[in-house]
């Protein structure tokens, strides 16, 4: 799978069928979608693509509007978002830089500009709300009008439900808030996760006798912060048992950086630099900001302790059932 940052070049532009949208957190109708893309393309004889935004528009407006907290939560990473990506079979994916430009953008450009020249469309699929264009003058009427013209298929995905209710990223998200684990698989159609290479931290962990693992957590507003029971993908051959950590550290100085903190029990190796995955289960508790060392130091131990207790719990639940 080729990504490209904004238009790919002249020289490796394809005919394609394509998908549009912000796809935070790669659910179970972004799926489907996704889906329909690939066997567009396989029976079209085009490339699958998709065309997503960073940051999302709404993020940009926002900030544009210094009005932060109307930022939706990132659910999603880029790095999790290509990865369900390539596992959909998408060949091409294309980053678009959402900008003053882009945004200032009217629907006849987007969809000449972009759609036409840029992107040699001939086969693609939005959702039912799907608008486009400055001022989001686009609509899907006018981009089935547009197709018309210019000579592509234009396909609305239907909503696709879950226990009668409609599939999105604003459930999913209610469900993480919520710390509905199940609920959110239910919808992402897998366990939440996110991934992401291991950094050096402060070696503050160790010093506690808990060391950590480090993911640098690139959304300015991630959906999750807390303290959490979660298993580690990546580095043995089954997941590990963990406990975790998300949030900006104010324990241990004022900071707006996010960080994703992972103990790992029984567990002592060098992994920086490696690729992991943390998948959440359990909420354990809200992050908090403590009076000194030996106050964080006897939380963590607690957290530790009742992460240890689900495990034991869960696994005494599986011996327990009865057997067909």
């Amino acid at each position: 799978m080729k990504v490209f940052r904004d238009l790919p070049p002249l020289a490796v532009r394809r005919p394609c069928a394509l998908a549009i949208g912000n796809f935070d957190g790669v659910h179970r109708g972004h799926k489907q979608m996704l889906a329909q893309v690939r066997e567009a393309a396989a029976r079209l004889s085009l490339d699958a693509a998709v065309l997503t935004f960073q940051p999302h528009p709404r993020e940009y407006f926002a900030h544009l509007a210094d009005e932060p907290s109307q930022v939706p939560p990132a659910i999603a990473n880029l790095r999790d978002k290509l990865h369900a990506f390539a596992e959909a079979g998408m060949n091409r994916v294309i980053v678009a830089h959402f900008t003053a430009h882009f945004a200032s953008l009217s629907e006849q450009d987007f969809v000449k500009k972009m759609l036409v020249e840029g992107l040699q469309v001939k086969w693609l699929i939005v959702g039912e709300d799907f608008c486009y264009g400055a001022g989001r003058d686009g609509n899907v009427a006018s981009l089935q009008q547009a197709g018309q013209r210019y000579g592509f298929q234009v396909e609305v995905l239907r909503d696709v439900l879950h226990e009668g209710e409609r599939i999105s990223s604003s459930a999913v998200r209610r469900a993480l808030q919520s710390s509905d684990f199940d609920q959110a698989a239910a919808l992402l159609g897998q366990p939440y996760y996110l991934s992401g290479r291991v950094i050096h931290g402060e070696k503050l962990g160790r010093t506690l006798g808990f060391p950590t693992m480090n993911l640098r957590i690139a959304q300015r507003r991630p959906v999750l912060s807390g303290v959490f029971v979660t298993r580690v993908h990546g580095l043995a051959a089954r997941p590990l048992d963990a406990v975790s950590c998300i949030g900006p550290r104010p324990s241990v100085r004022n900071s707006s950086r996010h960080l994703l903190e992972t103990h790992v029990f029984d567990f002592d190796q060098i992994c920086y630099g490696k690729l992991i995955r943390i998948e959440f289960l359990h909420k354990l508790r809200d992050y908090q900001k403590f009076d000194g060392l030996p106050a964080l130091q006897a939380a963590i131990r607690r957290d530790s302790e009742n992460a240890r207790a689900f495990f034991e719990k869960a696994a005494n639940k599986i011996d327990h059932e009865p057997q067909i």
